[in-house]
């Protein structure tokens, strides 16, 4: 089998405030090859992110740095690149989609100056071939009329063009890997439907690995092809989609999925949605064992999980958990918990 086209082995982000040191990604390994579609899922304050900013170099330096751990895309360590071989990297083979496209794009500059300006950086054509391959590029992304709507400024953009427009940026020089921090926030249910549409259909068409990020369990059942959902900094389940839907194996995962809307809650207007009890712990000070240990309906004695930290262990060849508590293990589960 070949390499992954990205690979990350143990990666630790700290950020060194005057509270304290905030791990913010703590340990995270993950993998994903090229044609494929990782999902990263968890709350806010996961680590989600964070994780992708310190894949790409982009985290805020200070506070934040990456104290351990290897970022491998394509045989070479992200980490020991100096910024000026970072810069070389990123928009060309790396590109990423930030959640917020209003705050992405610069206000004072048209779709045409921000779309040129990144292709000629990353290649060597004159303005008029790059002006011709950013009317495409919007074309590509579904933007109606491109040789008009190149000349707006974002202003005038709905928030689903503005978002087409930074998936065009993204694609403007053909990367090897797109990383999609929240690409649907704020987008209404159709126009985020299209978008997940759009990216999925780029993807095959350019043959892209694909990391998309986000807390909404649907929008990883659209896209992913394999799922890591994160908790407190940490990886605590990785699995195929498939399996992680069929069978989630953390409690955590399970909780994420019986928080999601039912239809039939909805037909007898009577079902009321179901919240994970208690809040994540504060990264300044972890607790010693399971970070989901104070949240989770089956922690407890015997098993100390709250004092031992458990390691990321394979239940089933590709399906990876963190928990003394799986649901393929369980004997019973204790009073209150679903079934």
């Amino acid at each position: 089998m070949s390499a992954p086209l990205l690979e990350v082995r143990d990666l630790r982000t700290h950020f060194f405030t005057r509270e304290g040191v905030v791990n913010a990604v703590d340990g995270v390994s993950l993998s994903v090859d090229r044609g494929r579609t990782l999902g990263v899922v968890g709350e806010s304050g996961s680590g989600k992110s964070v994780t992708a900013l310190s894949i790409i170099g982009l985290i805020p330096k200070p506070p934040a740095r990456i104290v351990s751990g290897e970022v491998i895309f394509d045989g070479r360590d992200l980490t020991t690149l100096s910024e000026r071989q970072l810069e070389d990297v990123r928009g060309e083979r790396i590109a990423m989609i930030f959640q917020d496209p209003m705050t992405s794009l610069n206000p004072t500059l048209t779709i045409e100056t921000q779309l040129v300006e990144t292709i000629r950086r990353h290649t060597d054509v004159p303005r008029r071939e790059a002006r011709r391959r950013a009317i495409e590029l919007l074309d590509e992304v579904g933007i109606p009329n491109p040789d008009a709507r190149i000349k707006d400024y974002p202003h005038r953009l709905s928030g689903g063009m503005r978002q087409r427009v930074m998936i065009a940026i993204a694609l403007s020089c053909e990367p090897d890997l797109l990383i999609a921090d929240e690409p649907t926030t704020a987008l209404d249910v159709t126009v985020q439907a299209q978008v997940l549409d759009l990216l999925d259909d780029l993807r095959r068409e350019h043959d892209m690995a694909m990391i998309v990020i986000t807390h909404d369990m649907g929008v990883i059942a659209e896209v992913a092809d394999e799922v890591a959902v994160m908790y407190a900094g940490q990886i605590v389940e990785h699995a195929s989609a498939a399996a992680l839907f069929a069978r989630p194996e953390h409690p955590y995962t399970e909780a994420l999925l019986g928080a999601l809307p039912q239809l039939e809650d909805h037909a007898s207007r009577s079902g009321r949605l179901t919240a994970i009890p208690g809040r994540p712990p504060s990264l300044l000070d972890p607790p010693p064992g399971c970070r989901f240990a104070a949240r989770c309906l089956y922690a407890g004695e015997p098993d100390g999980c709250a004092e031992h930290p458990p390691e990321l262990r394979e239940l089933r060849p590709g399906h990876l958990v963190r928990s003394e508590h799986p649901a393929s293990e369980r004997a019973r589960p204790r009073e209150g918990a679903p079934a």
